[in-house]
């Protein structure tokens, strides 16, 4: 067994000069990224690519698309391919109809599928939010494939289910998502006591220029698209989930980094504890108290430079 520790890093550990300045979305990486359809079976998964050297797979959460790792894919490109798809159902990936088609085992071969259409054999996997959710399951059902896991507030599934279990905040945390399995994309009052539209769904992206591109991605997904990764897959009763499981879990056998933004509404942080005792490898986990849910966008340098020392450190 690999030796197991716990490392928990503050944002004001780094506080010398940043890798990217948090104003860099933009200007370049729009038009240097290379772009790609990976196949699984008859659904096209839409995937972007910059840099050389070992593979980085970039997964995104709701609502969201690839350009959610733009600083990370600045920050990594040098040393490392990095890879970020779009899920189906969202921007330019296939968008298909049912919910099944949303249902985890197949959120898992789409990322395999990305993976093996690079050309590579193993990749960093990461994830964020639903991202996150399909990351884990990725590493548990298909560990061949995946070198190193980095997680981004979505805690691993046996935390899940031990808060939605016992912890009342957590449990009116997730109260929206029983309205978005009970709802449809045409409800007016879906998004939080607005209609699902581009804009509504754009309402958390805070750089005004990144805005306009997340609104027109929107207006290219499925919005009951989205709405099927929470019906084919959050916990509820009755229902075995991969998101929340009371069922056994192999430990992982792969080193893993876990980010978490502290002002995260949604997903609590006691969900993160007792994760090093589910993983037979190195668990590094920082906490940021300032970051919200989206903390690859609220502290980019922060999760830039950690990631690319920690892949660093591994590639050595």
């Amino acid at each position: 067994m690999s030796q197991r520790f716990l490392l928990i890093l503050m944002a004001l550990l780094f506080t010398s000069g940043p890798i990217i300045s948090q104003a860099s979305h933009h200007e370049d990486l729009s038009q240097e990224v290379s772009h790609h359809y990976a196949h699984n079976k008859d659904v096209k998964i839409h995937y972007v690519k910059a840099g050389s050297g070992p593979l980085v797979v970039m997964v995104h959460g709701f609502p969201d698309y690839w350009y959610s790792w733009r600083h990370q894919m600045n920050g990594l490109k040098k040393d490392f391919t990095v890879v970020a798809m779009d899920q189906r159902g969202y921007n330019r990936s296939d968008q298909p109809g049912g919910v099944e088609s949303y249902a985890m085992h197949n959120l898992v071969s789409d990322v395999i599928a990305v993976i093996r259409d690079t050309g590579a054999t193993q990749a960093t996997v990461v994830g964020h939010d639903w991202g996150g959710a399909v990351a884990w399951q990725v590493a548990f059902n298909a560990p061949e494939v995946v070198q190193n896991l980095v997680i981004l507030n979505l805690p691993h599934p046996n935390g899940m289910a031990r808060e939605l279990a016992n912890n009342p905040e957590q449990q009116r945390n997730s109260a929206y998502a029983r309205r978005f399995i009970e709802g449809s994309a045409e409800d007016p009052d879906i998004m939080f006591g607005g209609p699902m539209n581009p804009q509504t769904l754009a309402r958390w992206v805070q750089d005004p220029a990144a805005k306009v591109l997340y609104e027109a991605a929107f207006a290219r997904s499925s919005f009951n698209g989205m709405l099927n990764f929470y019906k084919a897959n959050y916990p509820r009763a009755g229902q075995p989930s991969p998101v929340a499981t009371s069922e056994p879990l192999p430990k992982l056998a792969m080193p893993v980094l876990i980010f978490h933004g502290l002002q995260d509404t949604a997903l609590h942080s006691d969900g993160l504890n007792n994760t090093w005792d589910w993983v037979d490898n190195n668990v590094t986990l920082v906490t940021t108290p300032k970051a919200n849910h989206f903390v690859q966008q609220d502290a980019a340098d922060l999760v830039t430079r950690t990631m690319r020392w920690w892949l660093l450190d591994r590639r050595d």
